[in-house]
């Protein structure tokens, strides 16, 4: 891990328990930052974003830290062995932190009553961010500073702002482990990242998981922070999600991208029950669920926009899966909508209706276990 030193401006390097106390920078990336390579020549004193390092500096000088992470001159990002250990650390760097500087570039010196509806506190880009989610909730302290370096507040005395502005409940700001896959996965459908496949890359540390960087493989990149998810959790909240962008009918279990979880922020586990483990095989998300014949569509099985007609001497049916979470204020369970194809030797399911939500009051079920594709 590479530091700067608060006084000198220089990196230092430093690697396992040898790593000293140290702040940290939080901020919105803008035209002219000062890279590894920029900091090693004379012209950064030129650069726009010399005088964010400065400012970082002297603020960490003045509250007594020595030395200082900031991401844009830290990490050697030519190296794409470095990149991609420094983002598969960068979680567990925020929450280590003694303190982190949000640096907010787009609210003024000048504004007062950061509450308001149109301040330009509550609309910086910096809460449109994918990667700002894990600089929010790693560290135990932030404090907010505007253009000017001139401090907003502290995550403490900003929080009930802070949930206004970002739609997580207040007590999640520190405990987030306490939040379920479906909530987590809703603090982040409404922000963006330069590279699409950085949506799941900057969620890997808030589920506690890593894995490579390929960039280029663009929306298969959540697609695998599922699959590490599902390794480590039973939290069938994973697949409550609803999907308006995609074809609703004809899809696996596993959802596009965190904006599928965009109405899943009141979404909870049903606690005690333990569900059944699941895993991806061969044939498809492998799953066991307690599920029943939905009558509705056995009355009336016409295909489905987007499905293909059942192969000769196959039938549809289809089926209402409850899922082991619920609405946190009707208590309904989340159910999903399922085809299966059964005959000629085969059992396959699909998700319908994916554009939508569903909550269903309890209702006779029997488990079963299935592939889904």
């Amino acid at each position: 891990m590479r530091l700067l030193n608060t006084t000198t401006l220089e990196l230092h390097e430093f690697f396992g328990s040898r790593i000293p106390i140290y702040a940290i920078l939080s901020h919105r990336w803008g035209d002219g930052e000062v890279t590894f390579q920029d900091l090693k020549s004379v012209g950064r004193v030129d650069m726009a974003g010399w005088t964010k390092i400065t400012g970082c500096c002297a603020q960490a000088k003045s509250d007594g830290w020595k030395y200082v992470w900031i991401d844009s001159c830290c990490i050697d990002k030519s190296s794409s062995a470095e990149l991609s250990e420094a983002i598969n650390s960068m979680f567990a760097w925020y929450r280590n932190a003694q303190v982190c500087y949000a640096y907010l570039s787009d609210v003024p010196a000048t504004e007062q009553g950061h509450d308001r509806e149109d301040s330009a506190f509550r609309h910086s880009t910096w809460w449109t961010r994918g990667w700002t989610l894990q600089e929010l909730l790693a560290p135990e302290a932030i404090v907010f500073f505007n253009s000017s370096w001139r401090e907003i507040g502290t995550k403490g005395s900003c929080s009930n702002l802070i949930s206004s502005i970002t739609d997580i409940p207040r007590q999640y700001l520190w405990e987030y482990n306490r939040a379920c896959i479906a909530q987590k996965m809703s603090w982040v459908s409404s922000r963006d990242t330069l590279r699409v496949e950085d949506m799941a890359y900057c969620l890997m540390g808030l589920f506690g998981v890593n894995m490579p960087l390929l960039y280029g493989e663009g929306n298969q990149a959540f697609i695998r922070l599922q699959l590490e998810i599902m390794k480590i959790s039973d939290d069938e909240s994973l697949f409550a999600w609803a999907d308006r962008s995609i074809p609703p009918h004809g899809n696996g279990l596993l959802a596009n991208s965190p904006a599928a979880f965009r109405f899943s922020q009141h979404v909870e586990k049903t606690l005690p029950t333990k569900p059944n483990p699941y895993l991806m095989t061969n044939k498809g998300l492998q799953i066991t669920l307690p599920i029943t014949l939905d009558e509705e569509r056995a009355e009336a099985p016409s295909l489905l926009p987007g499905l293909t007609p059942a192969p000769p001497g196959t039938n549809f049916l289809y089926y209402c899966a409850k899922l082991n979470c619920h609405s946190k204020s009707t208590k309904n369970a989340v159910v999903v909508k399922l085809r299966a194809i059964i005959g000629s030797g085969t059992e396959t399911y699909c998700r319908i209706d994916c554009n939508e939500l569903n909550f269903e009051l309890d209702f006779e079920s029997t488990y079963r276990t299935f592939f889904s594709r």
